[in-house]
């Protein structure tokens, strides 16, 4: 548990930057996790001491390149930001580029249909048709939603920026019919348990359930359909750069990816072999 008052500097310090909620939970844990391995407190610990724990990651095969940066930006934000240590560049393998992995539409269809669950079926197309994040699709909120235009806003999404999105017409017309059915008002947070938004874990957890129901042997995880929204976008001739202001990012580089991804000019192209 957390008690370590420069924990708690770190928290206001996240938040008066802007950082999501998720990031800031992120951030704590491994710093916890930093602590707890070394066993000492957080202002004795040094560089030598980080070092020996992000080795320590890297041991274990089952944590990701991702997971090493995103620890390694953890700790370096709190030991020179909230601490004021010097700590030089702490070289770590780059983090692997592997291209993302994406559902074909034909995948995406299966997956709805197998969805029982009315929400759960509604928060797969919101995040597939709008591209959404996990985050973004937790906090949505009906006045987000203009439906006679088809559009909608992310409210301080990633690096506290506003966007606008596209709203399709399956996902408006059973959108009225899940308001009709749980008697909501359209007033606060689309997904709710319990008078409570849902968690991350709770959104992660039906979509494994759905996928498995599909029989689809890939991995899906939200950020799955994100990518399967982008690169069907592309597959179907929408310009690059609008479909990088509907993903909210900041550089075009990022959004490229997807053109690696795109498989459908690659099957355009006939082998040399069949040349002959």
């Amino acid at each position: 548990m957390i008690v370590d008052e420069r924990f708690r500097k770190l928290t206001t310090e996240m938040k008066l930057r802007g950082f999501s909620p998720q990031t800031v939970k992120m951030y704590l844990f491994y710093n916890q996790k930093l602590v707890d391995h070394i066993k000492k407190e957080p202002v004795d610990i040094t560089e030598d001491d980080i070092k020996i724990f992000l080795a320590y990651k890297l041991s274990d095969d089952s944590v990701s390149s991702a997971t090493i940066a995103l620890i390694k930006a953890a700790l370096k934000f709190f030991y020179t930001e909230i601490l004021g240590k010097s700590i030089s560049q702490i070289k770590t393998p780059k983090r692997s580029k592997k291209l993302p992995v994406v559902l074909s539409q034909n995948e995406i269809k299966n997956l709805i249909e197998k969805t029982e669950n009315m929400k759960h079926r509604l928060i797969i197309e919101l995040l597939y048709s709008t591209g959404l994040r996990l985050s973004e699709c937790i906090n949505l909120k009906y006045s987000d939603l203009d439906l006679n235009e088809n559009i909608g806003w992310v409210r301080m999404g990633k690096g506290s920026k506003d966007r606008i999105f596209i709203i399709s017409e399956t996902f408006k017309k059973d959108l009225f019919d899940y308001k009709e059915k749980n008697g909501s008002n359209g007033k606060g947070y689309i997904f709710l348990v319990n008078g409570k938004k849902m968690t991350y874990r709770g959104i992660q957890h039906a979509i494994k359930i759905s996928a498995a129901r599909a029989g689809i042997e890939k991995p899906v995880h939200v950020h799955t359909l994100r990518h399967s929204f982008a690169t069907h976008l592309l597959e179907n001739g929408v310009d690059i750069r609008k479909i990088q202001k509907l993903l909210g990012h900041s550089n075009l580089q990022t959004t490229q990816i997807y053109t690696q991804v795109s498989s459908e000019e690659i099957k355009k192209i006939k082998s040399p072999l069949d040349m002959l």
